[in-house]
């Protein structure tokens, strides 16, 4: 299995079908999981979250917003307070249908809840003041047609705030952290560079003012569990990290237990983005 990912990821060129599929993939894996987002601590707590509030409330924007592959929910249940109304965003309807569950259990009546297609989103141009996408880009088969369709969708001098995994700077390191996640989690596309991502999003329009980034300390065994990945499938993962050089161990804080990987650190980037 790992071998047959390693070749993938390599080849690089992306083809129609490919792209079709990988969105049936995050049908299946987020339907079947749906429930697992809306209560993992990584999505529904910490500091890129509480960051992302911080800086929209200190903007004062109001009006509508949208949360493109909105997930368990968390940052538009966040927002909602803040806005006259929400538009939650995801391409799985078993996602939305938890997200809804969970924001009106928390007593929000502003918040909408449509499925799409963030390579295609159902709004006219310049409908939305600030548009929001968190822990969920590195799903997307075409992450610079997201960046185009976040452009048109958004005001002149909009607000967008993208939050997610990246990858390292280092070839060998980006690699190692890709395989993994693809191994993993089937629907993962590619997490990009920091460096990847700035040049896109100033390429296509945006002028990106501030970054911040974030350590994230990934539990091995709730990591596999979240999706359910098969046991053999997680053997095989677990034999991969354990089989790193020492250089990656050292990068990734690696932490095993006899031959059981225990935990690894990776890291998630804020970018704050103003439509040119």
């Amino acid at each position: 299995m790992i071998n047959r990912i390693r070749k993938r990821l390599h080849s690089g060129s992306r083809y129609r079908g490919e792209i079709m599929k990988d969105k049936e993939k995050v049908l299946q894996q987020f339907g079947r999981n749906a429930a697992n987002y809306v209560t993992s601590n990584s999505h529904a707590k910490g500091d890129d979250l509480r960051q992302l509030v911080e800086i929209i409330a200190g903007r004062n924007r109001g009006g509508a917003v949208l949360d493109v592959a909105t997930g368990g929910g968390h940052v538009a249940n966040a927002l909602a307070p803040l806005f006259k109304q929400v538009i939650a965003l995801d391409l799985t309807p078993e996602m939305l249908e938890k997200a809804k569950s969970f924001i009106e259990s928390n007593g929000h009546g502003n918040v909408a809840f449509v499925q799409g297609d963030a390579e295609n989103l159902p709004f006219p141009n310049s409908s939305f003041g600030t548009v929001t996408c968190r822990i969920a880009a590195h799903h997307f088969p075409d992450v610079r047609q997201f960046v185009r369709e976040v452009l048109r969708v958004l005001q002149d001098n909009g607000l967008f705030i993208l939050v997610d995994n990246v990858a390292p700077e280092i070839q060998e390191f980006d690699q190692f952290y890709n395989l993994a996640e693809k191994a993993r989690d089937h629907s993962h596309v590619r997490a990009y560079k920091k460096t990847e991502w700035i040049a896109m999003l100033e390429e296509e329009g945006f002028t990106v003012e501030n970054m911040a980034t974030f350590k994230k300390k990934f539990i091995f065994d709730n990591w596999c569990s979240m999706i359910t990945l098969p046991l053999e499938e997680k053997e095989q993962l677990n034999a991969y990290m354990m089989g790193a050089t020492e250089d990656l161990r050292q990068y990734f804080h690696i932490e095993q237990h006899g031959e059981q990987v225990q935990s690894f650190q990776g890291q998630s980037m804020l970018l704050t983005c103003i439509k040119r």
